[in-house]
């Protein structure tokens, strides 16, 4: 096993709980002009990599499909990590991706289902919630950015933002969230761009999602969760975990096993099973011998 000399990863975080620090968003001295960018993005959708540069805003749907933004269900959450509970989790309706294992399908491929909620409003919801965190989730948040800088917009509590996303980002996106969000909750996939396409149909995965957990990185504290598939050791959970003992210091890493074939992922002969646990302590024992800093429930 490496040794790492490791200080806390999510030091700020616990920071803005014990009241010593203010979330970032409260810090932001031009959100403002971030909300009149991103509005100006849903003229030209571009705030996923596949740009599909739809006008939002006339009523075209993009990949995604999410046109105002539409929240499937709002929680307190108690089922994440240990380090972020309770969590106020958001989950909005519509997905950049198209995960034929998706555990939340029913969401993620739906983004007409759910109910709007005006930012003022979701604001004061937020205010009055008891969570440690605000937790944007989906489906995917991606496309919602412009109206979750809306909801930030309207908030005022000190309350950590955390990004629960896929990753597949933009640069422009992410440099949106710079200076807004305290917390990546970032889901890694895939090791490889073929697996991504095949299950996900996604293209060019591994280079925007390597790109992106590094930005990340340099503008805030993460937690990196990677679902461990049946088959997908070699090529993706090993590489995965190899990049990031390579690339990313001081993070956490929550290398998880609940993985069950949903939505269509028994026409897939690869991912058609629960995994087997001694998949599961394979990936544990290969994370803990490259040195990672893993969750602990």
């Amino acid at each position: 096993m490496k040794d790492k000399k490791r200080s806390n990863p999510l030091s700020r975080y616990f920071s803005i709980l014990e009241g010593n620090e203010k979330a970032r968003y409260l810090l932001c001295e031009n959100l403002e002009e971030k909300i009149s960018i991103a509005n100006k993005i849903l003229e030209k959708c571009h705030f996923c990599e596949r740009r599909c540069g739809v006008n939002r805003l006339e009523g075209e749907k993009g990949y995604c499909g999410v046109l105002e933004s539409r929240i499937s269900s709002e929680f307190i959450h108690w089922g994440e990590e240990p380090e972020i509970i309770p969590s106020y989790t958001i989950f909005f309706a519509g997905c950049t991706f198209r995960c034929v294992f998706c555990q939340n399908w029913d969401i993620s491929q739906f983004p007409s289902n759910g109910v709007h909620i005006k930012p003022e409003t979701l604001a004061n919801m937020i205010s009055s919630a008891s969570a440690r965190n605000v937790n944007w989730v989906g489906g995917d948040p991606t496309p919602n950015l412009a109206y979750i800088l809306e909801v930030l917009n309207n908030l005022e509590r000190n309350i950590p933002q955390v990004w629960n996303s896929n990753m597949y980002l933009t640069k422009e996106s992410m440099s949106l969230l710079d200076g807004v969000i305290d917390v990546y909750l970032t889901d890694f996939k895939y090791g490889n761009d073929k697996c991504a396409e095949r299950l996900s149909n996604v293209r060019n995965y591994c280079s925007v999602v390597k790109r992106n957990h590094k930005i990340a990185k340099e503008q805030c504290e993460m937690i990196i969760r990677h679902l461990v598939m049946p088959n997908h050791l070699e090529c993706c959970t090993f590489p995965i975990l190899e990049w990031i003992s390579r690339n990313l210091e001081n993070v956490r890493v929550n290398v998880m096993a609940q993985y069950r074939p949903e939505y269509r992922a028994m026409e897939f002969e690869d991912i058609n099973r629960r995994l087997d646990m001694n998949e599961f302590r394979e990936a544990i024992e290969f994370a803990r011998e490259l040195g990672l800093d893993l969750v602990r429930g």
